[in-house]
């Protein structure tokens, strides 16, 4: 049976789970575009200004592990919704889009009397159009930073439903333009992070990308007055994360924490009772789908290869999944890593170790990595800086969380880590074989010339062969190792 089978969704029906409410829960998603989880104040970010961001985590519930499946926007945004791996959605590289048939848990929840509504950033393609009512994904509509439709949406919506909304800023994703939070964070007052060069361009930089989170910031913080005042906010879920790492040099479209690891807050008055809480267990974004059906006492389908964590709202200390697995495939460059994650450690198979790890286009061409290029030209380049030019690079990366919670020391050689290296590196194995997962000998070539900004190669807009996709891997619905 074909479990995407649209006229089957029409079937599911409300379950009596412990969620389901005579008031039936209202469900927003608050979902930036490239912030980096440590990005936020409430993360322990002391030069970024996001108050509203903070109090909601005061009065709600963080997760400090909790990952993304893809640092590269279209891949992640697909993920979240479908509750699928990158590869098993069909859209695995950026700027690819799913088959028709893929399911969104919006249209799951629309399919359940919920008015559903996107506004902001799209990006996922022509399946996903079916979870939204209404939708306002133009500039004109948005404003730069995508939030101007959110307070109309809210103010307008039938009073007679529950609603979702899927809220997606632009913010902070490149090229930054003046906007009214500019000059929010001044750059001779901040510290870049050590893996960046500390020169006045990059502060710059980083000054305005701070900016552009606060704007984040504040509109979240217009939504919480609008849901006061009408008297929604203690029966509204409000999810805040981000869709993958900060637009800079080594964290965009890297399989590690600067890349994968998202901000993720969770505010619910009337379902989180412990304030000011966090979580330590591991959890995938192909989790959250499952999670707000559950909480909205929705039966989940078998397509969703996550699983639900909603008992963590009330109970943040219990563990949840042994293993965490991401993807890095193409966007802008040739690409193909895999990550998985337990407790203690982090493996990484780079089956692409001819390719430099520059980071995607936007940040290729960003005033933080021509820093780090001067510095390179001048032999001053740190261990870590240099990282992002090295070629080429290990086959393999295995790290300590133990000993090493940045992923700097790679211990994949080292003889005492022999039998954990062997371990999870067939973990990973099994999960690619049985989620249908593959290396392509013609992956999708660059489109770019690296370290050369917009300068197009010769294979430019042409498509190689998406993993997953000889294997059948979107009628793939093994959940793989948890």
């Amino acid at each position: 049976m074909n479990h995407f089978f649209i006229p089957f969704l029409l079937l599911l029906s409300v379950s009596s789970t412990a969620y389901a409410q005579k008031e039936k829960l209202n469900i927003i998603v608050f979902i930036a575009d490239d912030v980096s989880w440590d990005d936020l104040g409430c993360y322990g970010n002391t030069q970024v200004k996001t108050p509203n961001i903070d109090q909601l985590a005061r009065d709600g519930l963080k997760f400090n592990n909790f990952y993304l499946t893809a640092s590269s926007c279209s891949p992640s945004r697909n993920s979240i919704i479908t509750g699928r791996y990158p590869h098993n959605t069909g859209a695995a590289e950026l700027h690819t889009t799913p088959p028709l048939n893929m399911v969104s848990f919006p249209e799951l929840l629309r399919n359940n009397n919920y008015y559903s509504v996107m506004a902001g950033k799209f990006h996922m393609g022509p399946y996903a159009r079916r979870g939204f009512d209404m939708m306002f994904e133009h500039r004109n509509e948005n404003g730069d930073g995508g939030e101007e439709s959110w307070l109309n949406s809210l103010k307008k919506r039938p009073k007679t439903k529950p609603f979702f909304m899927w809220f997606a800023s632009y913010d902070a994703h490149r090229d930054w333009g003046p906007n009214k939070f500019s000059g929010t964070h001044q750059p001779n007052q901040l510290e870049p992070p050590f893996y960046l060069s500390n020169g006045d361009e990059t502060k710059a930089d980083l000054a305005k990308y701070y900016d552009e989170i606060s704007r984040f910031d504040f509109y979240i913080g217009e939504v919480v007055k609008e849901l006061k005042s009408q008297k929604e906010l203690d029966n509204t879920l409000i999810i805040i994360m981000s869709d993958n790492g900060r637009p800079f040099p080594h964290s965009k479209t890297r399989v590690n924490d600067r890349g994968m690891k998202t901000p993720f807050v969770m505010h619910w008055p009337n379902g989180i009772k412990n304030k000011n809480t966090s979580s330590k267990s591991l959890i995938s974004a192909v989790d959250i789908a499952p999670t707000i059906l559950t909480l909205a006492g929705i039966d989940s389908p078998d397509h969703f290869q996550g699983h639900s964590f909603d008992r963590l709202l009330t109970e943040p200390d219990l563990p949840f999944r042994n293993y965490l697995f991401a993807e890095h495939n193409w966007h802008d460059y040739e690409a193909h890593e895999r990550m998985v994650r337990n407790e203690n450690y982090m493996y990484i198979l780079n089956s692409r170790p001819m390719q430099p790890q520059n980071g995607p286009l936007d940040a290729v061409g960003s005033p933080s990595f021509k820093e780090l290029e001067i510095l390179k030209d001048q032999g001053q380049l740190s261990a870590i800086q240099a990282d992002v030019f090295m070629v080429p690079r290990p086959h393999e990366e295995l790290y300590d969380y133990s000993r090493d919670p940045l992923q700097l020391l790679n211990v994949a050689s080292l003889p005492e880590y022999a039998e954990t290296l062997k371990s999870m590196r067939n973990i990973l194995s099994e999960w690619m074989t049985e989620t249908g997962d593959n290396i392509p000998k013609n992956l999708t070539k660059d489109w770019y010339l690296k370290e050369a900004g917009l300068i197009k190669t010769e294979f430019h807009n042409v498509r190689g062969e998406m993993p997953g996709q000889n294997l059948n891997a979107t009628e793939n619905n093994v959940k793989g190792a948890f």
